[in-house]
């Protein structure tokens, strides 16, 4: 079996038209397939609204009791079940989850070192049973960014480290590509000109490009990510925007390829 596990986040939740448009998109993608999705965005709105203002620590939520129930809510509520309904509308049998549904995604607290990040999950398995049972029913998994320690504590997990995870983890089974869409065309050389996408980077290229600052702040996770995929057994991994997903897809050039390889430049 081959399946593709893509990850939406706040660029395409955030903005109805988009996720309208996205959401046509893929239904027309080809094949088994998984969407993952946060919302951090629309979480921080709703608790601002509420009195619970946002924590924020290099880009990482801090989340507090009230926050986890806001974050709760929101993804595992408001956003997925606008999904998973938009999805039924384009005739795809969506299944919205959170990490504690069938047992899906276990996690542990994050431990306290010199930052206490609160109810934060890091995972720890994946049930590749569950989801492979679903995809041979051709039901689509819409997966929130909740987790859940088997404890009976729900957690806050990264949407792209929930990606990256079930990605590694379904491919001891089967052959995987990854999407990870955000508000970029791509890796770029130049953060300001979307147009300077650089559209294949390995792991030299990405070690020259951080050294040179090209490469920094929130790109430098999702690229560990893609990598730590790649080096786990996952086919392909691809970097932008969600309209190009359909193009990427068909292997056009369009967003940033990742891959493993290094080569003899001499």
């Amino acid at each position: 079996m081959q399946v593709s596990i893509i990850k939406i986040g706040g660029n395409v939740i955030d903005f109805p038209e988009k996720l309208d448009e996205f959401l046509y998109l893929f239904s027309k993608f080809p094949g088994k397939k998984i969407l993952v999705h946060g919302g951090g965005v629309m979480a921080s709105k709703f608790g601002e609204s509420m009195g619970v203002m946002p924590q924020m620590i290099d880009g990482r939520r801090i989340t507090d009791k009230d926050t986890l129930e806001i974050v709760t809510m929101v993804y595992a509520g408001l956003i997925n079940k606008q999904i998973v309904a938009k999805l039924q509308g384009l005739k795809q049998n969506a299944l919205g989850m959170t990490g504690a549904d069938g047992n899906l995604i276990q996690s542990r607290k994050r431990p306290v070192k010199s930052i206490d990040y609160g109810f934060v999950g890091d995972i720890q398995s994946v049930n590749i049973d569950l989801i492979q049972n679903l995809l041979n029913e051709d039901i689509i998994p819409v997966v929130c960014a909740i987790t859940h320690d088997k404890k009976g504590q729900l957690l806050n997990t990264n949407a792209d480290s929930i990606a990256s995870e079930m990605a590694t983890s379904l491919s001891k089974k089967m052959k995987v590509d990854l999407y990870f869409c955000f508000n970029k065309s791509g890796v770029l050389i130049d953060e300001k000109n979307d147009s300077s996408i650089i559209p294949l980077i390995n792991e030299d290229i990405y070690t020259e490009l951080r050294k040179e600052n090209v490469i920094h702040s929130g790109m430098i996770p999702k690229l560990d990510n893609a990598f730590a995929a790649l080096n786990k057994g996952v086919n392909h991994v691809w970097i932008g925007k969600a309209e190009n997903l359909l193009l990427a897809a068909k292997g056009k050039v369009s967003g940033t390829n990742i891959e493993t390889h290094k080569y003899d430049l001499y």
